[in-house]
């Protein structure tokens, strides 16, 4: 397979994509922020002195996912037609598992953007709670799924 991002002369380029169709665009990505049990319950019950976490994490992935292209040099900037942050409470393991959907029409795909999503969700999760716990971790940053383009629909597989 041919890297896509270098130039003739081996260097680094943003991809031409003046000939590809315009189609709708799907990415779904996920992150976790592994905490203390407490730290969870906080969180939940908006005992946390900086604020709704949730709230303000939630406002900070949809505008990760609209910054992507001033954040990662070759992403082209696109007209996002729709970002959707969503968090899930892993009580067995605490923690708060955060996943995004994120939309466009275009000559592109979006999996970077949801992927910096929940990226810089989690960050402010962090961010927001690290007093209650400095060693809170954000792991299992990963696409799950895209759709449209030339390849079509994927789906990550669970192995």
């Amino acid at each position: 397979m041919d890297l896509t991002h270098i130039n003739e002369q081996g260097r680094a380029w943003m991809v031409d994509v003046s000939r590809k169709d315009d189609t709708e665009r799907v990415a779904w990505a996920q992150a976790v922020v592994r905490m203390q049990a407490e730290t969870l319950q906080r969180i939940k019950s908006g005992g946390v002195k900086k604020g709704d976490v949730l709230g303000v994490a939630q406002t900070a992935g949809v505008m990760g996912a609209k910054q992507t292209p001033y954040l990662i040099p070759m992403c082209h900037p696109l007209m996002l037609t729709s970002v959707d942050i969503n968090f899930e409470f892993d009580e067995d393991n605490p923690g708060i598992i955060i996943n995004s959907k994120v939309k466009t029409s275009g000559k592109t795909g979006v999996e970077m953007e949801a992927v910096t999503a929940v990226t810089v969700a989690a960050l402010t999760i962090y961010d927001m709670s690290k007093a209650l716990d400095r060693w809170m971790e954000i792991t299992d940053i990963r696409l799950l799924e895209k759709m449209g383009g030339k390849s079509g629909h994927v789906k990550r597989s669970e192995s």
